[in-house]
Protein backbone atom coordinates (compact mmCIF):
# COMPACT_ATOMS: atom_id res chain seq x y z
CA UNK A 1 0.00 0.00 0.00
CA UNK A 2 1.39 3.36 -1.05
CA UNK A 3 2.01 5.68 1.90
CA UNK A 4 0.30 9.08 1.53
CA UNK A 5 2.30 12.24 2.03
CA UNK A 6 1.23 14.27 5.09
CA UNK A 7 -1.13 17.17 4.31
CA UNK A 8 0.61 19.45 6.81
CA UNK A 9 4.19 20.43 7.52
CA UNK A 10 6.02 22.62 9.97
CA UNK A 11 7.27 26.03 8.75
CA UNK A 12 10.98 26.60 8.22
CA UNK A 13 11.14 28.97 11.19
CA UNK A 14 10.15 26.21 13.66
CA UNK A 15 12.54 26.16 16.67
CA UNK A 16 15.13 23.39 16.69
CA UNK A 17 14.20 20.24 18.62
CA UNK A 18 10.55 21.39 18.71
CA UNK A 19 8.37 18.38 19.32
CA UNK A 20 4.74 17.75 18.50
CA UNK A 21 3.81 20.26 21.21
CA UNK A 22 4.77 23.05 18.80
CA UNK A 23 1.31 23.94 17.54
CA UNK A 24 2.05 25.82 14.34
CA UNK A 25 1.69 23.81 11.15
CA UNK A 26 1.06 24.80 7.57
CA UNK A 27 -1.73 23.12 5.61
CA UNK A 28 -0.90 22.44 1.99
CA UNK A 29 -3.08 24.09 -0.61
CA UNK A 30 -5.62 22.11 -2.60
CA UNK A 31 -5.85 22.52 -6.32
CA UNK A 32 -9.19 24.08 -7.20
CA UNK A 33 -11.50 22.10 -9.46
CA UNK A 34 -13.99 24.96 -9.84
CA UNK A 35 -14.13 26.15 -13.41
CA UNK A 36 -13.51 29.83 -13.96
CA UNK A 37 -16.47 31.62 -15.49
CA UNK A 38 -16.03 33.04 -18.90
CA UNK A 39 -15.34 36.74 -19.06
CA UNK A 40 -18.70 37.45 -20.68
CA UNK A 41 -20.53 35.68 -17.84
CA UNK A 42 -18.90 37.83 -15.15
CA UNK A 43 -19.92 41.10 -16.73
CA UNK A 44 -23.01 42.70 -15.25
CA UNK A 45 -25.99 42.53 -17.55
CA UNK A 46 -27.00 45.86 -19.06
CA UNK A 47 -30.55 46.70 -17.99
CA UNK A 48 -33.14 48.39 -20.13
CA UNK A 49 -35.37 51.17 -18.83
CA UNK A 50 -38.30 48.77 -18.48
CA UNK A 51 -36.14 46.25 -16.62
CA UNK A 52 -35.09 48.94 -14.15
CA UNK A 53 -38.71 49.97 -13.61
CA UNK A 54 -39.98 46.39 -13.29
CA UNK A 55 -37.21 45.49 -10.85
CA UNK A 56 -37.88 48.48 -8.60
CA UNK A 57 -41.66 47.94 -8.56
CA UNK A 58 -41.15 44.27 -7.71
CA UNK A 59 -38.71 45.19 -4.93
CA UNK A 60 -35.71 43.47 -6.45
CA UNK A 61 -33.06 44.75 -4.04
CA UNK A 62 -30.24 44.34 -6.53
CA UNK A 63 -32.00 46.31 -9.26
CA UNK A 64 -33.16 48.89 -6.70
CA UNK A 65 -29.55 49.52 -5.71
CA UNK A 66 -28.49 49.69 -9.35
CA UNK A 67 -31.26 52.15 -10.16
CA UNK A 68 -30.08 54.47 -7.38
CA UNK A 69 -26.48 54.14 -8.58
CA UNK A 70 -27.66 55.07 -12.08
CA UNK A 71 -29.44 58.15 -10.75
CA UNK A 72 -26.46 59.22 -8.61
CA UNK A 73 -24.06 58.85 -11.53
CA UNK A 74 -22.51 62.03 -12.90
CA UNK A 75 -21.75 60.29 -16.20
CA UNK A 76 -23.63 62.24 -18.92
CA UNK A 77 -24.42 58.98 -20.75
CA UNK A 78 -26.48 57.81 -17.76
CA UNK A 79 -28.55 60.97 -17.42
CA UNK A 80 -31.21 60.29 -20.07
CA UNK A 81 -31.74 56.69 -18.96
CA UNK A 82 -32.05 57.77 -15.31
CA UNK A 83 -34.63 60.42 -16.17
CA UNK A 84 -36.72 57.97 -18.19
CA UNK A 85 -36.65 55.49 -15.29
CA UNK A 86 -37.71 58.24 -12.86
CA UNK A 87 -40.48 59.37 -15.19
CA UNK A 88 -42.02 55.89 -15.19
CA UNK A 89 -41.57 55.45 -11.43
CA UNK A 90 -43.03 58.85 -10.51
CA UNK A 91 -46.71 57.75 -10.62
CA UNK A 92 -45.87 55.05 -8.05
CA UNK A 93 -44.18 57.44 -5.60
CA UNK A 94 -45.31 60.02 -3.06
CA UNK A 95 -47.08 57.64 -0.69
CA UNK A 96 -44.51 57.55 2.09
CA UNK A 97 -43.89 59.61 5.19
CA UNK A 98 -40.51 61.31 4.87
CA UNK A 99 -38.66 61.92 8.12
CA UNK A 100 -35.46 63.93 8.34
CA UNK A 101 -33.16 63.26 11.29
CA UNK A 102 -30.27 65.52 12.20
CA UNK A 103 -28.30 66.38 15.32
CA UNK A 104 -24.99 67.24 16.85
CA UNK A 105 -22.13 64.75 16.30
CA UNK A 106 -22.22 62.04 18.95
CA UNK A 107 -25.93 62.46 19.68
CA UNK A 108 -26.59 58.88 18.57
CA UNK A 109 -28.48 59.50 15.33
CA UNK A 110 -27.56 56.19 13.74
CA UNK A 111 -28.42 54.23 16.88
CA UNK A 112 -31.74 56.05 17.06
CA UNK A 113 -32.51 55.28 13.42
CA UNK A 114 -31.77 51.60 13.98
CA UNK A 115 -33.96 51.49 17.08
CA UNK A 116 -36.80 53.41 15.40
CA UNK A 117 -36.45 51.40 12.18
CA UNK A 118 -36.65 48.06 13.99
CA UNK A 119 -39.74 49.26 15.86
CA UNK A 120 -41.44 50.41 12.66
CA UNK A 121 -40.74 47.12 10.90
CA UNK A 122 -42.31 45.29 13.85
CA UNK A 123 -45.39 47.47 13.28
CA UNK A 124 -45.59 46.26 9.67
CA UNK A 125 -43.87 49.14 7.87
CA UNK A 126 -41.24 49.02 5.14
CA UNK A 127 -38.38 51.35 5.98
CA UNK A 128 -35.80 52.93 3.68
CA UNK A 129 -32.86 54.65 5.32
CA UNK A 130 -30.94 57.19 3.28
CA UNK A 131 -27.80 58.22 5.11
CA UNK A 132 -25.79 61.08 3.72
CA UNK A 133 -22.14 60.51 4.62
CA UNK A 134 -19.29 63.01 4.57
CA UNK A 135 -17.32 62.58 1.36
CA UNK A 136 -13.68 61.63 1.21
CA UNK A 137 -11.71 64.56 -0.17
CA UNK A 138 -9.63 62.07 -2.16
CA UNK A 139 -12.10 59.57 -3.62
CA UNK A 140 -15.34 61.56 -3.10
CA UNK A 141 -16.90 58.40 -1.67
CA UNK A 142 -18.66 57.75 1.64
CA UNK A 143 -16.35 57.40 4.63
CA UNK A 144 -18.72 56.46 7.46
CA UNK A 145 -20.57 53.46 6.06
CA UNK A 146 -23.79 53.44 8.08
CA UNK A 147 -24.55 49.80 7.27
CA UNK A 148 -21.78 48.90 9.69
CA UNK A 149 -23.41 51.09 12.35
CA UNK A 150 -26.91 49.64 11.83
CA UNK A 151 -26.05 45.98 11.83
CA UNK A 152 -29.41 44.60 13.01
CA UNK A 153 -31.51 46.89 10.84
CA UNK A 154 -29.48 46.13 7.73
CA UNK A 155 -30.41 42.43 8.06
CA UNK A 156 -34.15 43.08 7.90
CA UNK A 157 -35.81 42.14 4.60
CA UNK A 158 -38.23 45.07 4.88
CA UNK A 159 -35.43 47.59 5.26
CA UNK A 160 -33.13 49.13 2.70
CA UNK A 161 -30.13 51.22 3.77
CA UNK A 162 -28.37 53.40 1.24
CA UNK A 163 -25.30 55.38 2.32
CA UNK A 164 -24.48 58.12 -0.18
CA UNK A 165 -21.50 60.48 -0.27
CA UNK A 166 -22.38 64.13 0.31
CA UNK A 167 -19.98 65.30 -2.38
CA UNK A 168 -19.46 68.49 -0.43
CA UNK A 169 -22.97 69.76 -1.23
CA UNK A 170 -24.97 72.09 0.98
CA UNK A 171 -25.88 70.45 4.26
CA UNK A 172 -24.26 67.20 3.22
CA UNK A 173 -27.26 66.33 1.07
CA UNK A 174 -26.51 64.69 -2.24
CA UNK A 175 -27.85 66.32 -5.40
CA UNK A 176 -29.77 63.16 -6.15
CA UNK A 177 -31.36 62.56 -2.74
CA UNK A 178 -34.80 63.61 -3.95
CA UNK A 179 -34.68 61.19 -6.88
CA UNK A 180 -33.55 58.44 -4.53
CA UNK A 181 -36.61 59.09 -2.36
CA UNK A 182 -38.81 58.70 -5.46
CA UNK A 183 -37.23 55.32 -6.31
CA UNK A 184 -37.58 54.01 -2.75
CA UNK A 185 -41.22 55.06 -2.60
CA UNK A 186 -41.91 53.31 -5.89
CA UNK A 187 -40.34 50.16 -4.41
CA UNK A 188 -43.00 50.18 -1.71
CA UNK A 189 -41.26 51.79 1.24
CA UNK A 190 -43.81 53.74 3.26
CA UNK A 191 -41.33 55.26 5.71
CA UNK A 192 -38.25 57.13 4.47
CA UNK A 193 -35.68 58.07 7.12
CA UNK A 194 -33.00 60.55 6.03
CA UNK A 195 -29.99 60.98 8.29
CA UNK A 196 -27.83 64.01 7.61
CA UNK A 197 -24.27 64.98 8.39
CA UNK A 198 -24.00 67.02 11.58
CA UNK A 199 -26.17 70.01 12.30
CA UNK A 200 -26.26 73.63 11.19
CA UNK A 201 -28.02 76.29 9.17
CA UNK A 202 -27.35 74.41 5.93
CA UNK A 203 -29.70 71.63 7.10
CA UNK A 204 -32.49 73.77 5.63
CA UNK A 205 -31.81 71.65 2.55
CA UNK A 206 -33.08 68.58 4.39
CA UNK A 207 -36.11 70.47 5.63
CA UNK A 208 -37.00 71.15 2.01
CA UNK A 209 -37.41 67.46 1.16
CA UNK A 210 -39.04 65.88 4.22
CA UNK A 211 -42.42 66.04 5.94
CA UNK A 212 -41.27 65.74 9.54
CA UNK A 213 -37.95 67.07 10.81
CA UNK A 214 -36.42 65.67 14.02
CA UNK A 215 -33.51 67.21 15.89
CA UNK A 216 -31.53 64.82 18.10
CA UNK A 217 -29.59 66.33 20.98
CA UNK A 218 -27.94 65.19 24.19
CA UNK A 219 -27.94 66.75 27.63
CA UNK A 220 -24.84 68.70 28.63
CA UNK A 221 -23.81 69.67 25.11
CA UNK A 222 -22.39 72.93 26.36
CA UNK A 223 -23.16 76.58 25.70
CA UNK A 224 -20.80 76.62 22.72
CA UNK A 225 -23.50 74.92 20.66
CA UNK A 226 -26.27 77.40 21.36
CA UNK A 227 -25.73 79.38 18.15
CA UNK A 228 -25.98 76.24 16.05
CA UNK A 229 -29.00 74.95 17.95
CA UNK A 230 -30.97 78.16 17.54
CA UNK A 231 -30.73 78.04 13.76
CA UNK A 232 -31.80 74.42 13.47
CA UNK A 233 -34.46 74.63 16.19
CA UNK A 234 -36.40 77.05 14.01
CA UNK A 235 -36.76 74.29 11.41
CA UNK A 236 -37.60 71.35 13.65
CA UNK A 237 -40.94 69.67 14.32
CA UNK A 238 -39.69 67.85 17.42
CA UNK A 239 -36.58 67.52 19.55
CA UNK A 240 -35.43 64.26 21.10
CA UNK A 241 -33.00 64.42 24.00
CA UNK A 242 -31.25 61.10 23.42
CA UNK A 243 -29.24 58.95 25.84
CA UNK A 244 -31.79 59.56 28.61
CA UNK A 245 -30.75 56.48 30.55
CA UNK A 246 -28.85 55.67 33.73
CA UNK A 247 -27.29 58.62 35.51
CA UNK A 248 -27.97 60.84 32.52
CA UNK A 249 -31.77 60.58 32.72
CA UNK A 250 -32.11 63.44 35.22
CA UNK A 251 -29.98 65.75 33.05
CA UNK A 252 -32.04 64.80 30.00
CA UNK A 253 -35.29 65.72 31.73
CA UNK A 254 -33.87 69.12 32.71
CA UNK A 255 -32.70 69.67 29.12
CA UNK A 256 -36.17 68.74 27.81
CA UNK A 257 -37.73 71.38 30.02
CA UNK A 258 -35.21 74.01 28.86
CA UNK A 259 -35.79 73.24 25.18
CA UNK A 260 -39.56 73.29 25.57
CA UNK A 261 -39.25 76.76 27.08
CA UNK A 262 -37.09 77.86 24.15
CA UNK A 263 -39.47 76.38 21.55
CA UNK A 264 -42.31 78.34 23.10
CA UNK A 265 -40.76 81.57 21.81
CA UNK A 266 -40.00 80.35 18.28
CA UNK A 267 -42.30 80.44 15.28
CA UNK A 268 -43.47 76.90 14.41
CA UNK A 269 -41.65 75.30 11.49
CA UNK A 270 -44.93 73.77 10.34
CA UNK A 271 -48.12 75.81 10.36
CA UNK A 272 -50.68 74.35 12.76
CA UNK A 273 -48.14 72.29 14.70
CA UNK A 274 -46.33 73.12 17.94
CA UNK A 275 -42.89 71.55 18.27
CA UNK A 276 -41.98 69.93 21.57
CA UNK A 277 -38.95 68.29 23.17
CA UNK A 278 -39.00 64.69 24.39
CA UNK A 279 -36.56 62.32 26.05
CA UNK A 280 -35.62 58.83 25.00
CA UNK A 281 -32.87 56.27 24.76
CA UNK A 282 -31.98 54.74 21.41
CA UNK A 283 -29.86 52.20 23.29
CA UNK A 284 -32.67 50.81 25.49
CA UNK A 285 -35.59 51.69 23.21
CA UNK A 286 -37.21 53.85 25.86
CA UNK A 287 -39.29 56.63 24.33
CA UNK A 288 -39.26 55.17 20.79
CA UNK A 289 -42.98 54.17 20.74
CA UNK A 290 -43.87 57.61 22.14
CA UNK A 291 -41.78 59.32 19.46
CA UNK A 292 -43.61 57.39 16.75
CA UNK A 293 -46.97 58.41 18.25
CA UNK A 294 -45.87 62.05 18.02
CA UNK A 295 -44.92 61.60 14.36
CA UNK A 296 -48.25 59.91 13.56
CA UNK A 297 -50.13 62.71 15.30
CA UNK A 298 -48.13 65.24 13.27
CA UNK A 299 -49.00 63.46 10.00
CA UNK A 300 -52.70 63.32 10.85
CA UNK A 301 -52.78 66.98 11.91
CA UNK A 302 -51.12 68.47 8.83
CA UNK A 303 -52.97 66.22 6.40
CA UNK A 304 -56.25 67.36 7.89
CA UNK A 305 -55.24 71.03 7.55
CA UNK A 306 -53.98 70.57 3.97
CA UNK A 307 -50.47 71.59 4.97
CA UNK A 308 -49.04 68.18 4.06
CA UNK A 309 -50.07 68.41 0.41
CA UNK A 310 -49.13 72.08 0.18
CA UNK A 311 -45.64 71.40 1.54
CA UNK A 312 -45.08 68.62 -0.99
CA UNK A 313 -46.07 70.97 -3.83
CA UNK A 314 -43.77 73.72 -2.53
CA UNK A 315 -40.92 71.24 -2.26
CA UNK A 316 -41.39 70.11 -5.85
CA UNK A 317 -41.21 73.70 -7.07
CA UNK A 318 -38.08 74.33 -5.01
CA UNK A 319 -36.62 71.12 -6.42
CA UNK A 320 -36.89 72.55 -9.95
CA UNK A 321 -34.91 75.68 -9.13
CA UNK A 322 -32.32 73.76 -7.12
CA UNK A 323 -31.66 71.56 -10.14
CA UNK A 324 -31.36 74.66 -12.35
CA UNK A 325 -28.74 76.03 -9.94
CA UNK A 326 -26.85 72.73 -9.89
CA UNK A 327 -26.88 72.47 -13.68
CA UNK A 328 -25.61 76.03 -14.14
CA UNK A 329 -22.86 75.38 -11.61
CA UNK A 330 -21.76 72.24 -13.45
CA UNK A 331 -21.78 73.99 -16.83
CA UNK A 332 -19.72 76.84 -15.41
CA UNK A 333 -16.96 74.70 -13.90
CA UNK A 334 -16.89 72.21 -16.80
CA UNK A 335 -16.44 75.01 -19.35
CA UNK A 336 -12.93 74.70 -20.85
CA UNK A 337 -12.47 78.47 -21.13
CA UNK A 338 -13.46 78.89 -17.49
CA UNK A 339 -11.09 76.17 -16.37
CA UNK A 340 -8.19 77.92 -18.07
CA UNK A 341 -9.24 81.34 -16.78
CA UNK A 342 -9.57 80.09 -13.18
CA UNK A 343 -5.90 79.14 -13.12
CA UNK A 344 -4.91 82.64 -14.23
CA UNK A 345 -7.31 84.28 -11.76
CA UNK A 346 -5.92 82.26 -8.87
CA UNK A 347 -2.42 83.47 -9.63
CA UNK A 348 -3.49 87.11 -10.00
CA UNK A 349 -5.51 87.04 -6.76
CA UNK A 350 -2.57 85.49 -4.89
CA UNK A 351 -0.30 88.30 -6.14
CA UNK A 352 -2.92 90.98 -5.30
CA UNK A 353 -3.16 92.00 -8.96
CA UNK A 354 -6.95 91.74 -8.96
CA UNK A 355 -9.74 91.84 -6.39
CA UNK A 356 -11.90 88.73 -5.83
CA UNK A 357 -14.98 90.69 -6.94
CA UNK A 358 -13.42 91.73 -10.24
CA UNK A 359 -12.10 88.19 -10.78
CA UNK A 360 -15.61 86.79 -10.35
CA UNK A 361 -17.03 89.36 -12.79
CA UNK A 362 -14.39 88.45 -15.40
CA UNK A 363 -15.10 84.72 -15.05
CA UNK A 364 -18.83 85.29 -15.45
CA UNK A 365 -18.12 87.51 -18.46
CA UNK A 366 -16.13 84.70 -20.09
CA UNK A 367 -18.94 82.23 -19.34
CA UNK A 368 -21.58 84.47 -20.95
CA UNK A 369 -19.65 84.76 -24.24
Amino acid sequence: MKKQKPNTYKPDWTPENAGEAFAVKVVKGVESKVETKKENDTKRKHLSIDEYVKGVLEFDRNILARAITLIESNNPTHHDTAQEVLKKLLPHSGKSLRIGITGVPGAGKSTLIESLGMYLIEQGHKVAVLTVDPSSTVTKGSILGDKTRMENLSKEKNCFIRPSPSGGTLGGVTRKSRETITVCEAAGFDIILIETVGVGQSEVTVRSMVDFFLLVLIAGGGDELQGIKRGIMELTDAILINKADGDNEKKANIARSDYNNALHYLQPATKGWTAQAFTGSALTGKGIPELWEVIKKFEKTIKKSGMFEQRRKDQSIEWVFRMVEDTLKDEFYNNEKIQKAIKTMREEIAKDKITPTLAAEKLLGIFRL
